[in-house]
């Protein structure tokens, strides 16, 4: 097969805008198969294809493309002439071993001279004369998919889906509060298939295992880098403000003031990546700082949107999708959590923002610059 028809679904929605969104995919495509060896990738109406040669390695592509958002499927295909002779003696080429099957054609040139039942009836005729299978319209062996085109006509049989969504970058960029557990990552995930390049940030506390703590957050991002043409990690020390925190703040209430500190310092590398959001992955009551009444005192020292997309999410429902995306198995290792450190056993679980602003009694504006300051950016 010389081609792969690629369709998309959202995008077909994007009215006058929908341009902009096929040429993201495009390029996103592109990026995702830099290195593989392919002709072109371009668009015909109602879909992409991407144009093979004999130096193209189909297995690596299809994996490639499998990680690509903005993509409903894509499907392996020969392009043959708009001509129903040349389109009958290409479809033998699909049937292998199978005993049953049924054609389903569509016409998007509808200049064509047959119709898609009378399409449907010459192939399935010509199939059945040449290699005895029988019609079977539901649960059949095979499907023999025909598209009819201004330039051609696409014939396949299988079709290989993909993420959906929309193309990485076309709803701008957000810094993703990363730890090292399971939800935040999954957060991240369902965010790039909104189209935003997620921009990552984690804190980590030099007193904890830092080797460790990096390694497992660097491999988790590079787990999500495959989603998303470009990815960047921002790794912060947050030991300095902690220790702070330690000294000023009463136990049941340093959680809340470790997150509203972190959203502070992501302020900073959201300016400077001329992001427009946060993104976190808090599901409601799953813990105490995720309270109602909590996530309010955090977020009110926010000055750009947070969004969750997990808000409404139960703890099995985030594990599923951590295990289909490949985040899971890392996200369960073993690691010390910064946030954890030196917290009461019986937190607040219903804090009061004049209360919080109180125990705020320190001066982080130093304190957060130079964690700024000192992260390391990785690039994945």
């Amino acid at each position: 097969m010389d081609h792969i028809v690629v369709k998309y679904g959202e995008i077909a929605l994007k009215g006058d805008n929908k341009a902009f969104f096929e040429h993201a995919l495009m390029d996103n495509i592109k990026v995702a198969l830099k290195g593989e060896s392919i002709d072109a990738v371009r668009k015909q109406y109602g879909r992409l294809v991407i144009d093979l040669n004999k130096n193209s390695k189909l297995d690596s592509i299809k994996e490639k493309l499998k990680h690509v958002f903005g993509i409903v499927y894509f499907a392996p295909a020969y392009l043959v002439p708009l001509d129903i002779e040349e389109i009958k003696k290409k479809s033998l080429d699909l049937v292998g071993d199978e005993k049953t099957f049924h054609v389903k054609a569509r016409r998007s040139m509808k200049e064509f001279p047959l119709t898609s039942p009378q399409i449907n009836d010459q192939i399935g005729g010509y199939v059945i004369k040449n290699k005895g299978l029988k019609v079977q319209f539901e649960g059949s062996d095979l499907t023999i998919f025909v598209e009819i085109t201004e330039k051609g006509a696409f014939l396949y049989k299988e079709k290989f889906p993909c993420l959906s969504g929309l193309p990485v970058g076309v709803s701008g960029k957000v810094i993703s509060l990363i730890s090292g557990g399971i939800d935040s990552p999954v957060a991240s995930f369902k965010m790039m298939k909104r189209g935003c390049e997620v921009i990552f940030v984690h804190f980590h506390n030099i007193s904890t295992t830092q080797a460790v703590v990096k390694d497992k957050v660097k491999r988790l991002v590079e787990i999500l880098s495959k989603y998303q043409p470009k990815t960047k990690l921002y790794l912060i020390p947050f030991g300095d403000i902690q220790k702070e925190i330690v000294k000023n703040v009463n136990p049941k209430v340093r959680m809340l003031i470790y997150r509203r500190a972190m959203l502070k310092i992501s302020e900073e590398i959201l300016h400077k990546e001329k992001a427009l959001a946060y993104v976190t992955g808090d599901s409601l009551a799953q813990v105490a700082s995720q309270t109602l009444e909590n996530i309010h005192v955090v977020r009110a020292v926010a000055n750009y949107p947070v969004l969750s997309p997990l808000i409404g999410m139960d703890k099995e429902e985030i594990i599923e999708i951590a295990k289909e995306i490949g985040t899971f198995e890392t996200s369960i290792l073993p690691y010390s959590d910064c946030c954890s450190m030196f917290i009461a056993e019986h937190p607040e679980t219903r804090a009061k923002l004049e209360n919080i602003e109180k125990e705020e009694k320190f001066d982080s504006k130093t304190l957060i610059k130079e964690a700024v300051e000192k992260a390391e950016v990785i690039g994945f």
